[in-house]
């Protein structure tokens, strides 16, 4: 193997970070694995010498008293006979060149070295968006097929795939378009990183927020529950940790302009951004709005509540579909039953008048 080899792998240790040494010990098994396939019995052994632009190749076999295979071991008279030095157990090592070695040498190091660099090149962005699960990105459409689409991300060594799951309802993906993705998983594959995104999730909705609002990626306002059913409707509940903050207020922004930024980036879907409350039955009146809740009481069961709404809002309250009741039911983990004022009545249940004063904000 002539040095201009070896000069080769210095310019792709600087051009790809790949040290010369991993290739060349990934050759080094590959080549002795090679001459074997040629029929080099027995044990065989080769040393690569950069210095010299060249590689050398031994056979080993065991000094013994009776010999048994004679690929692998070697009478202690005939080790004497290449050096007087030898006794049993000593291995004796003799050069050759194995037949065929240019081509096989020239095919191994192809293989080998477009093998390891696809391995670190897989590694490196693995490495890279390992840490990017639960994230925004800003990617490229490349393809759309009759199923998936096919984002780039990154440098363009990664592509993100958006499964139908992952894709909104009456949203449309063109190749070049640039869009916001949620990534939802990282794993590692045979072609490399693959990189699972969403534009459905919920949690595209919470880094769009986090991007928005500074008092949300400061902490000092949490998300604290998000419920979506992409295209249409989005519940958000948020809490202040100071109590100087309004929480709603920073959401909005100043004449809507953080949630309308949102809401533009999802194509005119709807948000309702409601006060998170400890007390889980005030927590569910205000996950139902834009209802007016007269009570709520839990019933037998666990995590199972009762709502009792104005006759005139029982429909706004359940929602198109019973959309609101089930995004509701999702943001506050509990088992929500929506009954009318006069259905209430019926079952001889007393509720208070309705309460007016909302503080929940639709966008």
């Amino acid at each position: 193997m002539k040095e201009d080899f070896f000069a080769a792998l210095a310019d792709l240790e600087k051009e790809k970070g790949i040290p010369q040494q991993v290739f060349l010990d990934a050759l080094q098994n590959a080549l002795v694995s090679a001459c074997k396939k040629q029929g080099s019995a027995g044990a065989v052994e080769m040393k690569l010498l950069p210095e010299k632009g060249t590689i050398e190749f031994y056979t080993v076999r065991e000094v013994v008293d009776e010999v048994e295979d004679k690929e692998t071991q070697i009478s202690l008279e005939d080790a004497k006979n290449i050096k007087k030095s030898y006794k049993v157990g000593d291995f004796v090592r003799e050069k050759f060149i194995p037949k065929d070695f240019s081509r096989i040498a020239a095919q191994t190091a192809k293989q080998v070295i477009m093998q390891k660099i696809h391995e670190t090149e897989r590694d490196a962005a693995m490495s890279e968006f390992s840490n990017k699960e639960g994230e925004l990105l800003v990617g490229t459409v490349r393809k759309v097929d009759l199923k998936n689409v096919y984002v780039e991300l990154g440098k363009g060594q990664i592509e993100g795939v958006m499964l139908p799951s992952d894709q909104v309802p009456g949203e449309t993906y063109n190749v070049n378009d640039k869009i916001k993705v949620f990534v939802k998983r990282v794993k590692s594959g045979f072609k490399g990183a693959q990189v699972l995104v969403s534009r459905s999730s919920a949690g595209l909705v919470r880094k769009l927020f986090e991007e928005e609002v500074p008092e949300i990626k400061q902490g000092t306002v949490v998300i604290k529950a998000v419920s979506r059913e992409a295209g249409a409707r989005t519940k958000m509940a948020i809490w202040s940790e100071d109590p100087r903050v309004d929480a709603i207020g920073a959401c909005v922004g100043n004449k809507g302009a953080r949630v309308n930024a949102v809401v533009d980036e999802l194509n005119g879907e709807k948000i309702d951004i409601i006060p998170w409350s400890e007390d889980p039955l005030e927590f569910i009146a205000k996950a139902l709005s834009p209802a007016k809740v007269i009570s709520v009481t839990q019933l037998e069961g666990e995590k199972t509540a009762m709502a009792v709404v104005p006759d005139d809002k029982l429909s706004l309250a359940i929602g198109k579909d019973g959309q609101n009741a089930r995004l509701a039911v999702r943001l506050t983990g509990w088992k929500i039953d929506v009954k009318s004022q006069s259905a209430a009545k019926k079952l001889g249940l007393t509720t208070p008048d309705v309460q007016d004063g909302d503080n929940e904000a639709d966008a």
